[in-house]
């Protein structure tokens, strides 16, 4: 594993792997135990420019190819990923702190998508449009978009950086990707190198390892990307549309999340127990989709608070690397602070702790809050670790107005007996994404994903995913004489 670590510490610019010229370097820490992984010197601004030129001089004769021909290269590319998943697991423990339970999670969720993309080549289509004009054949064609620049985050960067990335070449185009600066090599230069095994053409995909300390805004500006799909937190998502739009560029934005999960009064409660600490915890919480919030009917409340607590108490904290640790590290110290001033806030505006974990460095044991005043900010945002609240409603159009009190709009859950009553509930929902008797976490090929409100813009997966990378080009053929008025 530490090989990936030292050889994967590069750029990857028109096929070739090199040395950022920047005056500094990235270091990648493992979040566990802060052994130092890798010294990455940054991409400069010519770097970055480098990268979209090569993409684009690339990116005509792969749009060009036959689809077919294309759709091999992701075949392979499954197999590398099939033939190296142990190794790429301990890549995801090391650098992200993730449990094996999330690693087997994420590099499941990546071969789907990278199945998908295999189906994804073949799957623009042209039309033939009716005009009011005799003789005139409207031929509406699917081209690419051309260069694509792809943002990732650290919490899922294999899978999210995948996400975009396939699709995007299998539908023709070239890509630069920016992984994040805590997952450099996840999300950034191992999917480089896995392209590169599988066959992809030089130049087609470039990864520049940097920081907007170094660039500012040349990611987002720079004139060669059409596209810019970014993942992220809601503050520098605006940021990225705002320069986009400026630029005349389209954003794919998947931003943050306030989900909740809606336990109603005939819900199963040991199941909605079960969904509810995994939709919280998972990869200590520090998913977009994760239920910040779980609320119960106040009739079944003490008993599933009860059960709820004592799941909770249950779970491991500690080494990444040990197959029975469930939480393993927040990414950084500054994540770990954060969480702990969240818990301290809402102890001192009145909430009680039923369970209130401690911290050891980047370790955040669970908490669970509950008696926050409902006016309380913290119930409104995003809180990026293993700290839920918990709120009683009395009535389902209080538990309407309670999950719709957000600026987010991302994902969510309710549990019921009654299917129809918990799409009913669903539909008053403003998210881009709620599930009936699940958990709050999902993403499926096919499916549409995304949010409202300041969950994002714009939609990924099956049929979206074409919208979002390709773009229709109108060429009209006029078989008879038009007549003109002059």
């Amino acid at each position: 594993m530490s090989s990936y670590f030292t050889d994967l510490a590069q750029q990857y610019i028109g096929g070739e792997w090199r040395p950022g010229t920047g005056s500094w370097d990235i270091i990648d820490f493992n979040p566990y135990d802060d052994e130092k992984l890798a010294s990455i010197t940054i991409a400069t601004v010519d770097e970055v420019d480098e990268a979209y030129r090569a993409a684009r001089a690339a990116q005509k004769e792969w749009a060009e190819a036959n689809a077919y021909g294309r759709r091999a290269v992701f075949e392979r590319a499954l197999r590398v990923i099939e033939e190296r998943e142990q190794e790429i697991t301990e890549v995801i423990i090391a650098e992200l702190g993730g449990t094996r339970l999330k690693a087997g999670f994420e590099l499941h969720l990546a071969k789907e998508f990278l199945r998908e993309s295999v189906q994804l080549a073949l799957r623009p289509e042209g039309r033939i449009l009716p005009s009011p004009i005799d003789g005139k054949e409207n031929r509406l064609y699917r081209v690419p978009v051309g260069v694509v620049g792809v943002i990732s985050p650290f919490n899922f960067p294999f899978l999210l950086s995948i996400k975009s990335v396939a699709p995007a070449l299998a539908l023709g185009n070239g890509v630069v990707l920016k992984p994040h600066q805590s997952a450099p090599v996840t999300g950034g230069t191992l999917v480089a190198k896995i392209f590169e095994e599988a066959g992809l053409p030089g130049g087609l995909l470039n990864v520049v390892v940097t920081d907007i300390a170094e660039i500012g805004d040349a990611f987002i500006e720079h004139p060669i990307p059409k596209v810019i799909s970014f993942t992220g937190s809601d503050r520098v998502g605006r940021h990225v549309a705002t320069i986009a739009a400026q630029n005349f560029k389209r954003t794919i934005l998947e931003l943050g999340g306030n989900s909740a999960l809606v336990v109603l009064d005939d819900a199963d409660i040991d199941y909605a127990v079960d969904a509810a600490v995994f939709s919280r915890y998972v990869h200590q919480g520090q998913v977009c989709m994760a239920a910040n919030r779980v609320l119960v009917d106040r009739s079944i409340q003490a008993e599933f608070t009860e059960k709820f607590v004592a799941k909770v108490k249950t779970l491991k904290v500690g080494d990444p690397r040990d197959p029975q640790t469930v939480i393993g590290p927040v990414i950084n110290s500054s994540q770990a602070d954060s969480l702990t001033g969240v818990v301290e806030q809402a102890l001192a505006e009145g909430a009680t702790a039923l369970v209130h974990g401690s911290r050891t460095d980047n370790l955040v044991e669970p908490s669970v809050l509950t008696g926050l005043p409902a006016g309380s900010a913290l119930l409104r945002q995003e809180v990026f670790g293993p700290v839920v609240f918990l709120l009683p409603f009395d009535s389902e159009e209080e538990a309407v107005r309670l999950v719709n009190d957000t600026p987010y709009g991302l994902s969510g859950a309710v549990h019921t007996g009654d299917v129809e009553r918990g799409v009913a509930f669903a539909k008053q929902i403003e998210t881009g994404m709620f599930h009936v008797n699940d958990s709050t976490v999902h993403d499926e090929p096919l499916v549409p994903f995304g949010g409202e409100k300041h969950s994002g813009i714009g939609r990924l997966n099956g049929e979206m995913t074409v919208d979002a990378f390709t773009t229709q080009k109108w060429i009209s053929v006029q078989h008879k004489r038009s007549f003109f008025p002059f």
